[in-house]
């Protein structure tokens, strides 16, 4: 669903790895929709004082330090429900219903929050727009 390619800018051959990578992602006949939706990835930022990627739409990030982390899992999210067609949302079950064994079923359940105060609880989960259909229909309140 999607290629997140990760450089090392600090080597010396940054730039010829990068054209060697895209061209053999290239010549392995991929989907064009794939190629053009590469996350680009700038890795070990922190060598190289006040670094600042100087492509379009690349992450900069250390992994040794955690920086630029949380950006790429929010990007790589993004592009993966695009790409799937999916999306994230948060439906309040009633707890003594099938609702919750539902969605276990059919969606991927993030989290749950049980409200015992008045038997709900508050499900975050990962469901196609098909399979969110059904659910409506199941369960309309």
């Amino acid at each position: 669903d999607l290629i997140v390619h990760v450089r090392d800018v600090t080597h010396p051959e940054t730039v010829l790895q990068k054209a060697t990578v895209l061209s053999v992602l290239k010549n392995l006949n991929l989907p064009s929709h794939l190629l053009d939706s590469v996350v680009e990835v700038h890795n070990k930022v922190d060598l190289i004082e006040r670094y600042k990627p100087t492509e379009e739409n690349a992450l900069a990030v250390s992994a040794l330090h955690g920086h630029g982390l949380e950006e790429l899992k929010q990007e790589i999210e993004k592009k993966i429900l695009t790409a799937t067609g999916k999306k994230i949302l948060t439906v309040t079950v009633n707890l003594e219903g099938p609702q919750l064994s539902w969605l276990y079923k059919e969606a991927t359940v993030q989290e749950v929050e049980v409200m015992p105060e008045d038997g709900t609880a508050r499900v975050k989960v990962i469901i196609g727009s098909s399979a969110f259909g059904r659910y409506k229909n199941l369960f309309p309140n």
